[in-house]
């Protein structure tokens, strides 16, 4: 479960990069890159969502697990 902490933590941080773009500037790089609610922006946003989702739903458990080592 490693590998799918550290993928969605990836995820996260592209996400949170993007909307501080976006909070900044007012510039959207999904977007720009793939075009306005293209099928892969709107696969990108999915994403980014159920990674967040993930994050946190399993909270807890992931604390927990960094913890044991």
């Amino acid at each position: 479960m490693k590998t799918l902490d550290l993928i969605v933590i990836i995820l996260l941080i592209i996400g949170g990069l993007n909307w501080g773009l976006v909070g900044l500037f007012n510039f959207n790089l999904v977007d720009t890159l793939f075009g306005f609610m293209s099928p892969v922006s709107r696969v990108i946003y999915t994403v980014v969502g159920l990674g967040a989702a993930y994050r946190l739903l399993a909270w807890n458990a992931i604390c927990k697990r960094c913890k044991k080592k």
